[in-house]
């Protein structure tokens, strides 16, 4: 990375500011991001009308919407950390960004969760209880879509933010559940069970409770580990350079072969950490004794 912010300085720049065109580099990231999602809506319509035609089976039209979702979040990474590696970094790179993740990471999996998990029950409900259902969906699904551009506001905002709950000075923390790990969570979930649809209204309400939470999650003051400090061939020693490889490796070899039980274990660990780190900081105080104070001490007497 250093050699390649060597390439792309500016000769001409007498502070050594990068070559105009190395700016496009995190962008088209940023693009493929926005792609992704728009083409996840699109699919999600596919999807959707060949549910209606009867098909209430595994949708491969919505598990390729749920994987754009998944591709996206990785393009996401990748552009703020190249932008960071050859020193781009903008005003206009991250308001681009923020609006690509509002597309993708907000847009995208409301859509899709209305239609796959929404929209086709019918099973053991009557008509009045068919509504509510119908309603409450609705607006769970606005209320992630809100979340999400509350919680990306909230981060072009703010500056160095803080966590309720703040972790270990060396590490870095990101204040609430960051967009694209809740949306990651919804697609995962989408795609571990084959796209089919919903059409049991209990699990309906039960996936619109969770849609709750994780809008929740989005706008809290928990902390979440960003893994920013995460470098693969950054490592301070070979021993821990050859580990991180091995076990990049590793991961990509089970998320390929089984990717339906590993990416939804891995959504459900990032976006249960951060719940399971709240709860543990106040079962700590509580379980703390507390001091007392000293017992106050008898003046002598004066003879």
């Amino acid at each position: 990375m250093r050699v390649l912010r060597q390439k792309l300085i500016d000769p001409n720049s007498p502070d050594q500011r990068p070559r105009r065109a190395a700016y496009a580099l995190p962008t088209m990231f940023t693009a493929g991001n926005m792609f992704l999602g728009f083409l996840s809506v699109l699919k999600t319509f596919e999807g959707y009308r060949n549910a209606l035609s009867g098909n209430l089976g595994p949708n491969p039209e919505w598990d390729f919407a749920a994987r754009c979702i998944g591709v996206a979040v990785v393009l996401d990474g990748l552009d703020g950390r190249i932008a960071r590696a050859t020193n781009t970094v903008s005003d206009f790179g991250r308001e681009m960004d923020s609006l690509a993740d509002v597309i993708t990471f907000g847009v995208a999996p409301a859509v899709l969760s209305v239609a796959w998990g929404v929209q086709f029950v019918s099973q053991g409900a009557n008509p009045d209880l068919l509504g509510h259902v119908h309603n409450f969906g609705y607006f769970a699904a606005f209320l992630f879509l809100l979340c999400c551009a509350g919680r990306l506001a909230r981060f072009n905002v703010q500056e160095n933010p803080v966590p309720k709950n703040p972790g270990r000075p060396g590490r870095k923390y990101f204040v609430g559940l960051p967009t694209p790990a809740s949306a990651g969570l919804v697609a995962a979930i989408i795609h571990a069970t084959g796209s089919t649809p919903l059409t049991w209204w209990p699990a309906s309400a039960g996936w619109i409770l969770a849609i709750a939470c994780i809008s929740f999650l989005n706008i809290s003051t928990w902390r979440y580990r960003s893994f920013k400090d995460f470098n693969l061939w950054g490592a301070s020693t070979a021993r821990g350079t050859l580990l991180s490889a091995i076990y990049t490796c590793v991961l990509g070899y089970m998320i390929w072969h089984y990717s339906q039980p590993v990416l939804l274990a891995l959504g459900v660990a990032y976006c249960s950490s951060g719940v399971v780190v709240r709860i543990g900081g106040i079962l700590r105080r509580w379980l703390k004794p507390s001091s007392s104070p000293p017992p106050p001490q008898e003046k002598p007497s004066v003879a």
